[in-house]
């Protein structure tokens, strides 16, 4: 068979003989001494705590290991669940008993040109482990990624993606980038939410560990940093260095206006204590500083070389 397609409940069709086979081959000679009746192999139920079925479609067919309780399907697989879409160069199943001596699956790994595709989002990576209990899908390897219509989160070290509370955390210089912007860190925890127009895209970005936020106009570094994509607005605290071209500022804490491009540096980090762009004190807060580089105009950038004096009428040499 070229192509195996087999729903939850259908593994069976094929499973049950590949079951039945390993039985037969394991007990030939004793099948040889006495003729008895052979007892009907049990189906494996591919049912996931009675929720939505599991389609398979594997290509190369599939391979049932029944003392490791798992099946692997090869050639380019897909596994579909619902708006779930799981695919990658092979896919394995792995089973557990249930509490009425049934089997059901409780976790999916994918290796090789892996794909996750929940609606309008899709995340991409080398190898993927799915447990279904937590419908937590976690990707490493080259090329991390996940997409949607608006925005591209990636990662260097692993990319998980929670399905139910539509959220993603990268790690390892993990990005969240749009077109006009993008947030920079160690590691990132992303929501996901739908807009007026019923478009998914990411709502807000936690980020931990050497933030930085760049826009076209500046760039804003802090320790840590919460930048609400509805609203466009973002906070960074713990030595923060807001850069406009060779101007910066410091400070403990910044609030970003991503949509107006206006930066303010604040005092105290808010929650502890009144936030105030004023001349901190002892009793108000930390120092704020900044940096200013004038130009050639006196309005910031590259001070300009004095010139050479004239020389004074009459000293020319003849």
């Amino acid at each position: 068979m070229s192509a195996v397609k087999r729903a939850m409940f259908g593994w069976g069709g094929l499973l049950a003989p590949m079951a039945l086979g390993l039985t037969l081959a394991a007990g030939t000679g004793l099948a040889q001494q006495v003729a008895a009746p052979v007892a009907p192999a049990t189906t494996p139920s591919l049912e996931i705590g009675g929720s939505k079925p599991i389609e398979v479609d594997a290509p190369a067919g599939f391979e049932y290991h029944d003392k490791l309780q798992v099946a692997i399907a090869r050639g380019g697989a897909t596994a579909t669940q619902g708006d779930m879409v799981l695919t990658a160069d092979t896919l394995a199943a792995y089973f557990r008993k249930t509490g009425d001596g049934g089997n059901e699956v409780y976790r999916l790994l994918a290796e090789g040109n892996v794909q996750l595709k929940n609606g309008d989002r899709t995340a991409y990576g080398s190898r993927a482990i799915y447990d279904l209990d937590k419908s937590v899908a976690v990707l490493t390897g080259d090329g991390l990624r996940l997409t949607t219509p608006n925005e591209t989160v990636t990662a260097r070290d692993s990319l998980e993606y929670w399905r139910e509370q539509e959220l993603a955390v990268a790690r390892g210089d993990a990005m969240a980038a749009r077109p006009q912007d993008r947030i920079r860190a160690d590691r990132l925890v992303a929501l996901l939410a739908r807009d007026a127009q019923d478009k998914l895209g990411l709502s807000r970005v936690d980020a931990d560990g050497g933030v930085v936020i760049t826009t076209k106009s500046e760039t804003a570094r802090g320790d840590k940093g919460t930048y609400d994509l509805d609203s466009d607005q973002a906070l960074l605290t713990g030595n923060v260095r807001v850069t406009r071209g060779q101007n910066q500022l410091n400070g403990p804490a910044a609030a970003v206006d991503l949509k107006s491009g206006v930066s303010r540096i604040l005092s105290r980090v808010p929650g502890n204590g009144p936030a105030t762009t004023q001349p901190a004190t002892p009793a108000t807060g930390e120092r704020v500083k900044g940096l200013f580089i004038p130009n050639r105009q006196g309005e910031g950038g590259v001070p300009q070389a004095p010139g050479q004096p004239e020389s004074p009428k009459g000293s020319e040499k003849p």
